[in-house]
């Protein structure tokens, strides 16, 4: 019997698929049975969710002050959805149709470690990411994978991209407006680790 998880894809969405993503969690979580006792009250994430769409208004103006004030409204209900889906993680242990009425993403286990050991930014150039994977220890080298447009739920539906001595790696020649999910492996002493957990990243 195949074993699903809560991804934290939504940690690398751009604000405003979060905003919508997050409420419709919110929604979903809502008055559901299944989840009575989040870890972290509705009440204060509905707030928080409410000033982080305030947020995301403000900045439009391109003000500093405001675009400061929207990160701090991101990351922190950003933190607020990682803990519910530890949450959810936790009361579903595994089931799929529990998962899904939460409204979280998933992804089919055993496949990835989980590990938050890669982040993915914009390069300087539009249609190129920039890909670390510092947080490896030990790692001679490094293995990069991409999926353009639909998450596999296997690192074998990845598409190898490089191989690499050096944590960092920058891809070009995406296609701007565009989904792509990375997973990247390392090589240590001990052998080859698992691929993390994929991460999503809208390419700009």
């Amino acid at each position: 019997m195949r074993e699903f998880k809560v991804l934290l894809d939504f940690v690398q969405f751009v604000v405003a698929i979060k905003l919508v993503f997050f409420t419709n969690i919110l929604a979903k979580l809502t008055a559901n049975p299944l989840f009575t006792s989040p870890d972290v009250p509705l009440s204060e994430v509905k707030i928080a969710l409410d000033l982080f769409e305030a947020a995301i208004i403000a900045a439009a103006d391109g003000g500093k002050t405001a675009k400061s004030a929207l990160r701090d409204a991101e990351k922190k209900v950003t933190v607020m959805f990682k803990n519910l889906a530890h949450y959810v993680d936790r009361i579903a242990n595994g089931n799929e149709t529990i998962i899904l009425s939460s409204g979280f993403n998933m992804s089919k286990q055993p496949v990835f470690s989980g590990k938050d050991v890669l982040t993915v930014s914009d390069g300087v150039h539009s249609g190129t990411a920039v890909l670390d994977a510092s947080t490896f220890p030990r790692a001679a080298s490094y293995v990069w994978k991409i999926a353009k447009g639909v998450l596999p739920d296997h690192e074998n539906g990845f598409e190898l991209i490089a191989v690499t001595t050096q944590s960092t790696f920058t891809i070009e020649g995406l296609i701007p407006a565009t989904y792509c999910y990375f997973i990247v492996s390392a090589v240590t002493p001990d052998g080859m680790t698992d691929f993390c957990a994929p991460v999503t990243k809208l390419i700009n």
